[in-house]
């Protein structure tokens, strides 16, 4: 019988137990945007103004080479992948990225994004969804990142009255939030306009 050496052995055992490891979130870079469904109390308000299936996003920035999203939750922070991916529904989430990234987010470009987080960071959310600076709800912080550092607009702007605001579940969330006067015409962007959005492309689905 012909011998195999050990150090063979251990390569073989090394070259299966990767390939019987999960994948891990190796293929995300720096600018990513992730979408999830949210099990917060207004995330069904949102999903039925909008009608899409994401209620909640963010967006990927390494730390240390390891990825984080940057998102506006109670507070606009940095929250681990591995973190915000569980507080979605079933752990599932889209990534997608511009479908140009490679000529845009060039390490100036990344490092931009970076640098313009730290604008918004610890700031509180907003629950009106003004288009104002001094609350920011997700999708309002990832757009104006990217519109800012690179000059790109992810999604159309639509105003408050164009959603689906005969629903009772978002009925009783405007009720909530805004009493009898809503701003009908105030600036908007919805999860679902960034997530349609021509210039991205999904990366990664899980």
């Amino acid at each position: 019988m012909k011998k195999i050496h050990l150090p063979v052995v251990a390569l073989l055992l090394s070259v299966l137990s990767a390939a019987a490891a999960p994948a891990a979130h190796a293929a995300l870079k720096d600018g990513d945007i992730v979408f999830h469904t949210s099990r917060s109390a207004q995330s069904l308000a949102v999903q039925r103004a909008t009608g899409s299936r994401y209620s909640h996003m963010g967006i990927v920035l390494l730390r240390g080479g390891k990825p984080y999203v940057f998102e506006a939750v109670s507070t606009v922070r940095y929250t681990p992948l591995a973190q915000w991916t569980a507080r979605g529904d079933g752990g599932h989430y889209v990534a997608k990225r511009l479908r140009n990234a490679d000529a845009l987010l060039t390490p100036g470009a990344v490092a931009r994004l970076h640098a313009g987080s730290a604008d918004y960071e610890r700031r509180p959310y907003d629950l009106t969804f003004e288009w104002s600076d001094q609350r920011i709800y997700c999708s309002e912080l990832v757009w104006k990142l990217y519109q800012r550092a690179l000059g790109v607009r992810i999604g159309e702007l639509q105003k408050i009255r164009s959603f689906n605001l005969d629903d009772p579940a978002v009925r009783a969330k405007m009720r909530e939030r805004y009493g009898d006067k809503v701003p009908m015409d105030e600036p908007v962007i919805s999860p679902v306009a960034m997530f349609d959005s021509p210039l991205l492309t999904t990366v990664e689905t899980r």
